[in-house]
């Protein structure tokens, strides 16, 4: 595969500089377009539709892994932030700790290869989000001052 880098779970690809990185695939379990509250429109147009929780990619194929999941599961199916974010399911513990979601990012990672995990805390600290996956990060940083979104960098 020529795609040195996968997004899991890409939403409307909301962090990246470059929306159509050559060097990426970009993957969600949506294909929709969407208009939000204020009538701006919203895409999540992935290359891949499929599900991070078991993903159709070889064992080993990629140098970087961004794993983005949803991270709210008290809101609306409806909300503007249900369409724009996504839903926690109610086993979302399964799906994000070691036994889906993030064992599913690491199987697809190079050895030696990186994996960014960006969180919310709104609902879901990360304490507990650590605990879930049972791994701690290498390092990690909270955006701006007083928020709640957590990145944090792994490494197979």
């Amino acid at each position: 595969m020529d795609k040195r880098i996968l997004d899991a779970c890409c939403g409307s690809r909301m962090f990246w500089f470059d929306k159509h990185n050559k060097d990426a695939i970009f993957q969600d379990i949506r294909d929709e377009e969407q208009v939000l509250c204020d009538g701006r429109k919203l895409y999540v147009k992935p290359d891949v539709v499929g599900d991070f929780r078991n993903m159709a990619f070889p064992d080993e194929t990629f140098y970087l892994v961004v794993f983005d999941p949803p991270h709210l599961n008290h809101i609306g199916k409806s909300s503007w932030m249900a369409k724009k974010y996504g839903i926690l399911s109610p086993s979302w513990q399964d799906d994000i700790r070691q036994g889906q979601g993030f064992r599913e990012c690491m199987r697809v990672l190079k050895t030696n290869g990186t994996l960014i995990f960006k969180w919310n805390e709104d609902q879901i600290p990360v304490r507990k989000i650590i605990d879930v996956i049972g791994c701690v990060p290498l390092f990690g940083h909270t955006t701006r001052r007083n928020s709640t979104t957590v990145w944090m960098a792994f490494m197979k």
